[in-house]
């Protein structure tokens, strides 16, 4: 920041830079742009902010964002409750949603696993999704976590816990993108894609 400095847009900026993927030069332009927005609309704005921090909440079955008990996939009587995909993330359902082939519900971890980033079993929610397993309805899991070395541990981990139950546990298969050469792929790319292969 230079010595020019207007104490109130300097805070409003740094607010902006707390956020991912924000940097200063971008904080700065996102600070001036709300200062110029009328005030109605800066009012409008930081109402938004505060209402979706008060009103949205885990939903009660899957652990996704919602603001009422339950999310509209577990709400739906039309989708598939006996299977589950597992995320990482709430972003995750909605990346799986816009392909509008997935039927089934899912249940959202809000992590993976990284005993170096101190997160371990205890800090996601396989506890809830363990419950949900309680009732024999369930036939098929699908292990949607990220192709990280976290998520694999992840996925791993929750597959050792539910074999035991005899519930069938998939893994998502990850290969070449659509688009992509063979010879810029890494090994383990590669070799996903040749355990995800599928007959023509």
């Amino acid at each position: 920041m230079s010595s020019y400095n207007v104490a109130p847009l300097a805070k409003l900026a740094e607010q902006f830079e707390r956020l991912p993927g924000i940097g200063t030069k971008t904080a700065q332009r996102l600070a001036y742009h709300v200062l110029k927005m009328p005030r109605e609309k800066a009012l409008e704005f930081s109402q938004a902010i505060l209402s979706a921090h008060d009103n949205i909440h885990y939903c009660n079955e899957c652990c996704n964002l919602t603001d009422k008990d339950q999310c509209s996939v577990c709400a739906n009587p039309k989708r598939d409750h006996s299977v589950i995909c597992v995320v990482e993330d709430p972003r995750d359902v909605i990346a799986i949603e816009r392909t509008q082939e997935y039927h089934g519900v899912y249940h959202v971890l809000h992590g993976a696993m990284s005993p170096l980033n101190g997160i371990g079993p205890e800090q996601l929610t396989i506890k809830e999704l363990l419950a949900r397993l309680q009732n024999d309805t369930v036939t098929e899991v699908i292990m949607a976590t990220n192709p990280t070395i976290e998520g694999e541990t992840t996925s791993m981990y929750i597959s050792k816990l539910l074999k035991p139950l005899g519930i069938k546990v998939t893994r998502l298969a990850y290969g070449i993108p659509v688009g992509g050469d063979l010879e810029y792929a890494d090994e383990v790319t590669l070799l996903r894609a040749l355990e995800g292969r599928r007959e023509m």
